[in-house]
């Protein structure tokens, strides 16, 4: 990545306002859903990706005041029942005519360009704490990509949610 500290700044704004935008998906499609391992599912994608967005947030802080790169000790799913409290507030997204396959279809091309955004973002930034956080977001994302197809795959399959089991 480019030098430029506000090159930097940018990219980072876009990827915030991207993870911003896949917390309130998930936060929506939690709400939408009848079912209690989906709407579990959606509602732990939303906090992973609110981490996400204030680990992001931090970094942009840090380079605006200071121009440091930040360590980022990644994110992981929580017990169930243990939630990460959240400080953004669901909205738009998942509209009221989509359905749960819809929105894991929709959900899983979102995180593969997360990934793709995240592994080019690694490419670019030389700074190794830099590189490490966005390999490290792009893995991530990666593992919901793979947790979405799974449970897209039974429930189109098999008609039932498969999280949590």
């Amino acid at each position: 990545m480019k030098s430029n500290k506000t090159t930097v700044l940018e990219a980072i704004r876009v990827a915030m306002e991207a993870e911003n935008d896949a917390h309130n998906f998930y936060s929506r499609a939690a709400q939408k859903t009848e079912n209690p391992r989906g709407r579990d599912m959606f509602s732990q994608l939303a906090d992973f990706e609110k981490n996400h967005f204030l680990h992001l947030k931090d970094l942009y802080d840090s380079i605006k005041a200071e121009g440091k790169w930040i360590s980022y000790p990644g994110t992981t799913f929580s017990a169930k029942g243990k939630k990460i409290r959240t400080g953004l507030t669901p909205s738009g997204g998942v509209g009221t005519q989509v359905d749960d396959l819809d929105a894991l279809s929709m959900a899983i091309k979102e995180e593969r360009k997360a990934q793709e955004y995240y592994r080019n973002m690694a490419d670019e930034t030389s700074d190794h704490l830099g590189k490490d956080m966005f390999k490290k977001l792009a893995r991530e994302e990666e593992l919901h990509e793979r947790i979405l197809n799974d449970q897209y795959y039974s429930l189109n399959n098999n008609g039932v949610w498969t999280w949590g089991e």
